[in-house]
């Protein structure tokens, strides 16, 4: 088939409008890559009256810090992390370390480091990257109600807590609304599909300790003082922790069964949580973990149930495509959620910049530009499905190897580590692994994007 770029096309696909819901690390990082590809009207719309940024800790890998770097905000999300030298592996009863990972070399191999950061930091930094392109407008305090139609133009209505309902018609709808998503509900529904996000029967608390509270303790200093992140291990349970916001905040987060959520009808995600529930949970934890979790103040406890869902059937009706959380949600254990969303985005960019159109819009019909957009979604799809589906599923297995019992699968897990630390090699905790780095890290999302592009589209259908 003969080549049928935009360029040979002719009119620039960077005239299209484009609208994102859901200002969240996936929302801010598609449409800052939209703006950096030369797209001139990308509308936001954030339920939210403003962002607001809250949340925990966050582990940015090379791949991410690639695509940060690319979009020109990672400089400022870089001043408030910590580089990461050293994984540390222990057993979470006694403290002793079943593995240790060297990661000094991350920057040298990868060309990017592996960074710590606080999510407030990287929602910031791309909030202010978009800040500085006048392509991009915001509308916080606008909940989507629904999406209307998904073609020839997408068209979909939003509800503003100042102004009431109002319906919006543009050349592409991103949906990053999350693992709630009602577009993905509606956009199945629409298929003759159903699909809906798992209660995993895991649940997480997340703990910031601020420096003055860890100072008088020599144990817990040389931890927030470091450039490692430590993962304490037991049954069905696990805390990691390391330091963010120039060392003065000790981040940690933990997983364990869901047992505060189980027994509601509730949709919440959220609950607040007993500080005495927590510490006993992880009663049987070294000492070293209780006196850090016994710094957090009550009242300060809050727990998050973990969800998925099995890989959807499609990401893409008409001019609508899923993004982040709305399609992949993942376990926490491969610390790639945040870095899935933005690849999400940044390959949207690159696909939905090469979309073919007509040297004019009297040459072709409303139809024949949906066509050509949705076949572009398609290769978006193509292009990070396996891919998240791999990374959720690695995710998972891993949660698996950590939480086990006693008996031969944990004995051979433990002979593992061992052999890990006195030799190097594979981890049993994969996101410390050197053979599961290497193909995350390595991953040039967009420089795929942009080499597949034309083979992918032109095998591509329509779907309308």
């Amino acid at each position: 088939m003969a080549s049928n770029t935009a360029e040979s096309a002719g009119r620039d696909p960077t005239g299209l409008s484009i609208a994102i819901i859901g200002a969240g690390m996936g929302g801010l990082g598609c449409a800052l890559a939209l703006a950096k590809k030369g797209f001139t009207d990308v509308q936001v719309y954030e339920t939210a009256s403003n962002l607001g940024f809250v949340g925990a800790g966050i582990q940015m890998a090379p791949n991410l810090v690639r695509i940060l770097t690319r979009l020109d905000c990672w400089d400022a999300i870089a001043a408030d992390s910590t580089e990461v030298h050293d994984a540390s592996i222990r057993d979470g009863a006694s403290n002793s370390e079943l593995t240790h990972v060297d990661m000094s070399t991350i920057r040298q191999t990868y060309g990017y480091p592996h960074c710590t950061g606080h999510r407030a930091s990287l929602a910031g930094g791309l909030y202010q990257g978009c800040q500085k392109e006048p392509a991009i407008a915001f509308h916080f305090g606008h909940s989507l109600v629904s999406v209307d139609s998904f073609g020839p133009r997408p068209t979909f209505t939003v509800e503003s807590r100042d102004t009431g309902r109002r319906q919006v018609t543009v050349d592409v709808l991103v949906a990053a609304d999350g693992v709630k998503s009602v577009t993905r509900s509606q956009l199945l529904s629409q298929l003759g599909l159903t699909a809906a996000a798992e209660p995993t029967g895991q649940a997480a608390y997340r703990i910031m300790l601020p420096r003055d509270k860890m100072e008088a303790d020599p144990d817990m200093m040389a931890l927030l003082d470091s450039n490692q992140v430590t993962r304490w291990i037991g049954e069905r349970r696990h805390w990691i922790a390391y330091p963010i916001h120039g060392r003065q905040i000790y981040n940690m987060s933990s997983c364990q069964p869901d047992v505060n959520f189980a027994p509601t009808l509730s949709a919440t995600y959220t609950t607040k949580g007993s500080k005495s529930a927590m510490l006993g949970v992880y009663d049987d934890f070294c000492p070293l973990l209780k006196k850090m979790l016994d710094l957090v103040p009550d009242g300060e406890v809050c727990e998050w149930r973990l969800h998925v869902h099995k890989p959807l059937p499609t990401w893409v009706h008409g001019g609508v495509a899923l993004l982040g959380d709305a399609c992949h949600p993942t376990l926490p254990h491969l610390n790639q959620g945040a870095a899935m969303a933005i690849e999400d985005g940044a390959v949207l960019a690159e696909v939905l910049a090469r979309v073919p159109l007509a040297a004019s819009s009297s040459d072709s019909s409303p139809e024949q530009q949906v066509s050509a957009i949705n076949r572009a979604l398609q290769v978006y799809e193509e292009l990070r499905k396996e891919r998240t589906s791999t990374l959720v599923d690695l995710a998972a297995f891993s949660g698996r190897t950590l939480h086990l019992g006693e008996g031969k699968a944990k004995e051979e897990r433990d002979r593992q580590f061992a052999e890990a630390r006195n030799n190097g090699g594979t981890v049993p905790d994969k996101w410390a692994s050197p053979d599961v780095q290497k193909m995350i890290y390595t991953h040039d999302c967009m420089q795929i994007a942009a080499a597949s592009f034309q083979a992918l589209y032109d095998k591509a259908s329509p779907r309308l």
